[in-house]
């Protein structure tokens, strides 16, 4: 919603209901028709704010010509929609946060500097290419990159000379280590497939909270990463 159109017409109406009064005793009482005109418009912002004033009827006469405008209403709205802000601001639930300076150093080391000039797709992708480098030094391979990188160094196949692998701690016969490293496996390549080839790739910015979700994409895979063993 256009809150700020939406104060503007409900506070010219108001000025214009304060006008139609000052007028209305006087010799050249003003002509009813700008209020009626500026009516339907009224009603609908007003339905906007409150359903329950959705049906209000502003201007009115009876039988003698005896004129009643619902101001009350009017200033209720203006009430509504000047406070809308503050509401969302002060009376929002109580959720997490997320700061970023918790995330994995070898994620937010690489982000912070574009993620402080609002540069939010270029942290996102300095923050995988730092992982990359990371990953590349802890299995001393400068051969392969991301995805494919992570298919190799976490594929469940025994490892080769120049081929080592990675392996999530524990007891590899057990199911759950299988499935947290088939996991991480799946997670690695998501990510480079999903978020860091968008990044480097296609224009125009992502918004802040898009990208601090995705720096604590990559935040998740550092940490399983770095906690892995290297097996030659």
């Amino acid at each position: 919603m256009d809150r700020d159109w939406m104060r503007q017409k409900l506070e010219e109406f108001h000025d214009l209901v304060t006008e139609y009064w000052d007028a209305y005793s006087g010799p050249n009482p003003i002509d009813l028709k700008d209020l009626y005109a500026a009516e339907p418009t009224i009603t609908r912002i007003l339905g906007c704010l409150d359903p329950k004033m959705s049906d209000v009827v502003l201007v009115s006469s009876d039988d003698w010509g005896n004129i009643d405008i619902a101001t009350e209403h009017v200033g209720r709205g203006i009430g509504i929609v000047r406070d809308m802000d503050e509401w969302a601001a002060r009376l929002a639930p109580d959720a997490p946060s997320l700061p970023a300076d918790q995330l994995h150093p070898w994620v937010w080391d690489a982000a912070r500097t574009f993620w402080e000039s609002n540069h939010f797709r270029a942290a996102v992708h300095a923050a995988a290419t730092s992982l990359n480098a990371h990953l590349q030094d802890k299995v001393g391979r400068r051969d392969l990159s991301d995805a494919k990188l992570i298919q190799e160094v976490l594929s469940d196949k025994d490892p080769e000379p120049g081929k080592p692998r990675l392996r999530i701690p524990g007891d590899q016969t057990d199911p759950g280590v299988q499935t947290r490293q088939r996991g991480t496996l799946q997670l690695g390549q998501g990510s480079y497939f999903a978020l860091r080839n968008p990044a480097a790739h296609e224009a125009g910015e992502l918004s802040g909270q898009e990208a601090l979700e995705q720096l604590a994409t990559f935040s998740v895979l550092a940490r399983l990463i770095d906690k892995c063993q290297v097996v030659t």
